[in-house]
C-alpha cells in the first residue's frame, strides 16, 4: 500500500503515457489527488497489487519450458521489469549484470503494441540502460507485440469458454461477450498509435476461434478524467446494455495477461455494482490467464519462435506513428550480433 503514491507519480510524470501541460507539477498534484481513492481500491482486493506474484509465476514456469522447448539456448532465466512499480527497469538490469547474463529479450508483456505502455517501457529500458553505463553490457531482441499468435488467442479462447460455463446451458448462446481493454488518451491514438486496430485484431481472432459462437463488442476501461480517452467506455456501455434489456453478459479482459486492479476491482466491483443497478442481472467476467498452462505454453512458444527466427524485433517495430516526435522511440539498443546468423540457419532447417 505504501508503493501506491511513488507509483501514481511515476505514471502521471511520464510523458509517453500521460502528456500533460506543466507534466512535473500536474502529474504530482493528480497523483496526490488519487492516492487515497486509488489506495482503497487496493485494500479492497487484498491490500495490494497480485501483479507481481503472477508475472513472477508466468516467468518461471516459461523459462523452465523454454529449457525443454529450445536446449540450444538454455539456460533461461526471466526478470521482471515494471515501468512504474518495484521492481524498476534499473534494478532488473543490474541483476542480469551480476548474473553475467549477455544475451538478452525485452519480451513485451502487453500482447498489443502501444507507444504509451509497450514503447515507453522499451524506451526507458534503453534510457536506463545508458544512464548506467551498460549500453554495451547485453546483446538485444526485442519481442514487441503478439496480438494474434495463434497460441495466445488459443489460450484466449479458452478463457472465453470458462466464463461462459458460469451461465446457465439453456443462456449461453444469449450471453453477450464484452471485450473489454485498458483505454489511452485520444493524444496518443491520433498520432497513429497501432493500439485499437491490434486490440480489434486479437477480438477478431479470438471470436474466429470460437466460431462467433456469441454476439459480442469491444470496449475500453480506465480512463482517467477529465482528458478525452479511447472509447467507447466500458462503463458507458453496460448502461446501454442495462437500457436495451440485456441480462447476459460476459467480460472479456482482452489486454490484460493477469489479474490486477482492473479486473479485481473496476469490473468484479464496480462494473459488477453498475450491471446490477441498471439491470444486467446476470453479469460475469472471464478469467484472467494468469499461471493457465496454456498460457504459459503459448509465452514459451512465442520466444522460441523468436529466438529460432533471428529476428531483431517485429516488422512493424521501426515504424514510428506519424505524429512521434520522440527521437528515442523504435530504438534497440546494441542489437544481438548473432540475428542474420541465426536467421540462415533457421532457413536451411
Amino acid at each position: 500500500m505504501d508503493e501506491v503514491g511513488p507509483y501514481l507519480e511515476r505514471m502521471f510524470l511520464d510523458r509517453e503515457l500521460i502528456p500533460l501541460p506543466l507534466q512535473k507539477q500536474l502529474g504530482r498534484f493528480i497523483a496526490r489527488r488519487r492516492k487515497p481513492r486509488v489506495q482503497a481500491r487496493y485494500a479492497a482486493i487484498g491490500g495490494g497489487s497480485p501483479i507481481y506474484e503472477w508475472t513472477k509465476r508466468q516467468g518461471e514456469a516459461m523459462a523452465e519450458l523454454l529449457d525443454r522447448l529450445s536446449p540450444e539456448t538454455a539456460p533461461h532465466k526471466p526478470y521482471i521489469a515494471f515501468r512504474y512499480a518495484e521492481p524498476l527497469i534499473a534494478e532488473a538490469l543490474r541483476q542480469m549484470r551480476a548474473d553475467g547474463v549477455r544475451r538478452a529479450v525485452a519480451f513485451s508483456q502487453y500482447p498489443q503494441w502501444s507507444c504509451s505502455t509497450s514503447g515507453a517501457s522499451l524506451n526507458e529500458l534503453w534510457r536506463e540502460l545508458i544512464r548506467l553505463n551498460l549500453r554495451d553490457a547485453f546483446e538485444w531482441s526485442v519481442i514487441d507485440r503478439w496480438p494474434v499468435h495463434v497460441a495466445f488467442v488459443e489460450a484466449m479462447a479458452k478463457k472465453v469458454r470458462e466464463g461462459l460455463a458460469q451461465f446457465a446451458p439453456d443462456e449461453r448462446d444469449s450471453v453477450l461477450l464484452l471485450f473489454s481493454a485498458h483505454s489511452l488518451p485520444l493524444s496518443v491514438i491520433e498520432r497513429g498509435d497501432a493500439y485499437p486496430q491490434e486490440v480489434a485484431a486479437t477480438v477478431q481472432a479470438v471470436m474466429t476461434h470460437l466460431n462467433f459462437s456469441n454476439e459480442f463488442l469491444l470496449a475500453y476501461q480506465s480512463e482517467v478524467k477529465p482528458f478525452k480517452w479511447l472509447g467507447p467506455s466500458t462503463e458507458q456501455i453496460i448502461r446501454n446494455l442495462g437500457a436495451r434489456r440485456r441480462k447476459n453478459v460476459l467480460v472479456v479482459p482482452i489486454a490484460f495477461t493477469s489479474d490486477h486492479i482492473e479486473t479485481l476491482h473496476e469490473i468484479d466491483i464496480e462494473y459488477a455494482e453498475l450491471a446490477h443497478e441498471v439491470g444486467v442481472t446476470n453479469f460475469k467476467r472471464a478469467p484472467a490467464l494468469n499461471d493457465d498452462p496454456l498460457f504459459i505454453c503459448a509465452l514459451a512458444e512465442i520466444v522460441v519462435e523468436h529466438l529460432r527466427s533471428g529476428r531483431l524485433h517485429s516488422s512493424q517495430y521501426k515504424m514510428r506513428c506519424p505524429g512521434c516526435d520522440n527521437a528515442l522511440c523504435r530504438s534497440l539498443l546494441n542489437p544481438a550480433r548473432d540475428a542474420t546468423r541465426a536467421r540462415a540457419s533457421a532457413r536451411s532447417s
